[in-house]
């Protein structure tokens, strides 16, 4: 998300890396993805097994997911310009709340029916589906964050 030539990288490795060792194809995702996005020094381990793990979605081998640390936010949708402002309200109120959170832009239908919502954009936290077929006003997008934090920090405690 928000990592510039991505999908382009993504298939030209696809094809100029296939079969290479797991090493050298993070360094050249890194190698090429720092031409265009700043990726700190002390953050490229992270960034290269985010990008290792996006190539092997985009060419269908498992991959194993991270574990997350907060809440789990779905934005559902084509990629229209609804869902993509809701993708970008939900990152600004993400950062001014100061929470710990991750955002996926999901487009596949089929992965889209997975949730049976019959709209969009739809919004899913943490498993649950919080909005279909509209877009939330910042005021209710807050307070849907707010209530899925609160539940997941007593989640935690629990555990």
């Amino acid at each position: 998300m928000g990592i510039i030539g991505l999908q382009h990288v993504l298939e030209e490795v696809s094809i100029d890396f296939a079969g290479r060792p797991d090493n050298e194809v993070t360094a050249e995702l890194i190698r090429r993805l720092s031409e265009f996005n700043y990726i700190p020094e002390n953050s490229q381990k992270d960034y290269a097994m985010a990008f290792f793990r996006e190539l092997k979605k985009f060419v269908g081998q498992p991959y194993e997911r991270d574990k997350i640390e907060g809440l789990e936010i779905k934005v559902l949708g084509s990629g229209c310009p609804c869902c993509d402002d809701l993708e970008q309200d939900l990152m600004a109120l993400i950062a001014e709340m100061n929470l710990a959170a991750d955002i996926e832009h999901v487009t596949d239908p089929a992965e889209i029916g997975d949730y049976g919502a019959i709209g969009s954009p739809a919004l899913i936290i943490n498993g649950e589906v919080k909005a279909v077929g509209f877009m939330p006003k910042r005021i209710q997008l807050k307070a849907l964050l707010n209530a899925a934090a609160a539940k997941h920090q007593s989640m935690q405690i629990k555990i």
